[in-house]
Parts: C-alpha cells; structure tokens; sequence
C-alpha cells in the first residue's frame, strides 16, 4: 500500500448503521416504537384463538371493532412520531389516551402490555425535545449559542480576577498566548467543571 492508494471506505453495513444513527436521532424514535408496540396486541388479542392442548379459547369481545380502530391508530400515531416531528405532542397526548381508553374497551388494553407500551410511548413523545444544531452547543464566542459580549468566561462580572471594575489580563482569557484555553480544555468558571 502506497501513499497514493485511496483510503477504503467503512462498508456499507457500518455506513448503513451509521445513517440509521442519524436519522434516529433526529426524531422521537423509541417513542414511536414504544406506541407502535403498543397497537399490535390490542388490535390483536380480540381476534386471536389460542389453543391450549384440545381446547380453543376465543378473546371476541363486542368491541372487537373498537379495539381494531384503537390498535390501527396507535400504529399510526407511532409512525407520525418517527416522519412528523412536529406533530409529536399531539401524537403523545393522543396516544396517551388511547392507551387509557384500551384499558375498558380491549381486554385490560390488550393484557396490560399493549396499554403500557401505548403509555410510556406517549410520555416519551411528550418529553423529547430537538437537539441544538452543533454550532450553537459549542459555546464559542460569536457563535450564536456562545457567551453574550464575546467574554469566554461565561458571562463572569469583574473578569476571571472577581474584582468589580477590573477586567481580566488577556492571557487571563485565553486569546491566543498559546495557553491552555487555545489547547484542548477550558475551565468554566461559572458553574466550576471543567468544558473540553
């Protein structure tokens, strides 16, 4: 191998997982796999003959029907989570709901797994949140998620010295004297741990 021989790519295995990453991470995905979860054994169980040796036992209950609708629209719910994001609170709330009303419609909302997917599905939806961009969760200065003023020590008043009135000496911010703020670390002073 050679300097001019072209890097190998990672395969498409590692480059598959790779976007999978991604786009996961972009949406509420277990909260949309939780809800989807959720639908399968109620739209199920009421439909469903098990055997048990010889014997046959049917789940039929009068509202088949309507455990069918509550299963489809958690599945639905579910996938609206993971290719609508901006739905997700009405999809939370609602499923959320769903899930309550399986309860006394669905055989105990599908024998309590489907009721209780449904459930933490829901309140999943309800907590996520967006990230910030990368860019703005640096903090650098001039950025804007960064300190207001350009002052690195985060907002600090009196400088790094504490004392009103004062600024601190430049190597003091670490503006380029080759120091350990131009390095790899920082330390933040306002909250006392250290930021890498």
């Amino acid at each position: 191998m050679s300097a001019e021989t072209p890097v190998q790519s990672a395969g498409n295995f590692t480059r598959l997982r790779l976007r999978f990453r991604d786009w996961r991470g972009t949406r509420p995905f277990w909260a949309g796999l939780f809800t989807l979860l959720g639908g399968i054994p109620i739209a199920y169980f009421p439909y469903a003959t098990l055997k048990l040796g010889h014997m046959s036992i049917a789940m039929a209950t009068t509202a088949g029907a309507g455990s069918l609708i509550i299963g489809v629209l958690l599945i639905t719910l579910g996938l609206t989570m993971w290719f609508q994001q901006a739905t997700r609170i009405f999809a939370g709330v609602a499923s959320i709901l769903l899930a309550l009303v399986s309860l006394v419609v669905s055989n105990i909302g599908g024998f309590l797994v489907g009721f209780l997917l449904a459930l933490v599905g829901g309140a999943l939806a309800l907590s996520w949140a967006p990230g910030e961009p990368a860019a703005e969760a640096n903090g650098h200065p001039g950025t804007p998620g960064g300190p207001v003023g350009g002052d690195s020590l985060g907002g600090v008043p009196g400088g790094a010295t504490g004392e009103p009135g004062r600024s601190a000496a430049p190597h003091e911010h670490g503006t380029g004297d080759g120091g350990e703020a131009d390095g790899a670390r920082t330390e933040d002073r306002d909250r006392g741990h250290r930021v890498g």
